[in-house]
């Protein structure tokens, strides 16, 4: 399949300009709750990656905050506002992390590997909740964020963020697409269904898992530093709680794992969701969200995405979806 026939790099890109045109049309709260839609679209779009090796993890709120964290300690003790640098700092370091971390955890599979991974989530939080020096429970402020020579100030500034949070947010889309098109992101299914034959064919499933927790954990780190600039506010509670991990997995459930369009769209729609849900039913807002996830569970097993996979004519299964790479091939 060439640049030109892949429907996915058309459908990002087409949604990538539509986001810039509605930058000019929505209103400031709506452009916040847009990029924090990419923000925590990015760390399910890292989740998507481990879902489609049949693992899900319960702590990426410790790359999420890890991200966010670099963002703020950056300006804190060294006064880089910069976003290009302090995003690249952040990836780096959440990246990083998870190429130690992920020399232990890909030796687990299921509900061990979703623990563990909360447990590193939940050290981090005691962690940056006892230092003074990482902010403590008040968390860290960033100062106005800026871009290379230009520093823009009040409205211009979100506007500015937004711009640049989509265009960064489309070209990760991007590249975690054509890895997963590679021959090592097609390992997913292989290492999810038969690991073992995965062996006899020369090739590591560990390895694989490895990498892929690597990709999910850069993807988580970017997803924290935009959050961060977005909110001009780090702290535990909203960044590394094991709460936080549990928004992503409902948003990856929401949105299902059939493309790399799908967290994000399913991101938006829970913060839409969650949004009208606090601002009208204060008292009740989990209740509905919990309703949310219960009837999405229920009518739509495989996530919103499944709707456009039955107007295509699937059935979302495995067999079909082969078939159709191969007509499309």
């Amino acid at each position: 399949m060439t640049w030109r026939r892949d429907k996915t790099l058309w459908g990002l890109t087409i949604g990538l300009a539509v986001l810039l045109a509605l930058n000019f049309m929505v209103p400031d709260w709506f452009r916040s709750i847009l990029t924090l839609s990419l923000a925590r679209g990015s760390v399910a779009l890292g989740l998507l990656v481990l879902w489609r090796c049949g693992l899900i993890s319960f702590g990426h709120a410790l790359y999420f905050g890890f991200g966010a964290y670099t963002v703020g300690l950056l300006g804190r003790y060294l006064g880089v506002t910069d976003a290009f640098l302090t995003i690249a700092c952040a990836v780096l370091a959440a990246g990083l992390f998870s190429f130690v971390l992920g020399f232990l955890l890909r030796q687990y599979r299921g509900i061990f590997f979703a623990l563990l991974n909360m447990a590193f989530s939940m050290i981090l939080y005691g962690v940056l909740a006892k230092l003074e020096e990482l902010g403590s429970t008040d968390g860290i402020s960033l100062e106005a964020t800026t871009y290379l020579w230009y520093a823009p100030l009040g409205a211009e500034n979100k506007t500015a963020l937004f711009i640049f949070a989509a265009i960064l947010t489309w070209g990760v889309a991007v590249l975690v697409h054509l890895y997963l098109r590679s021959t090592l992101g097609n390992m997913t299914t292989a290492v999810r269904e038969n690991e073992i034959r995965l062996g006899y064919l020369g090739y590591s499933a560990e390895r694989a898992i490895h990498a892929k927790y690597v990709v999910s954990g850069l993807v988580g780190g970017f997803g924290g530093a935009i959050a961060a600039l977005t909110i001009g506010h780090v702290d535990p509670d909203s960044m590394v709680y094991w709460s936080v991990s549990g928004d992503f997995v409902f948003i990856t459930i929401l949105s299902g794992t059939g493309n790399v369009t799908a967290p994000f769209i399913g991101a938006l729609m829970y913060e839409l969701i969650r949004t009208y849900a606090f601002d009208q039913f204060p008292g009740i807002w989990q209740l509905i969200m919990g309703g949310t996830l219960l009837a999405i569970i229920m009518f739509l097993p495989n996530g919103l995405w499944s709707l456009v996979d039955r107007r295509r004519g699937r059935t979302g299964t495995a067999a079909d979806a082969l078939r159709a790479k191969k007509e499309e091939a």
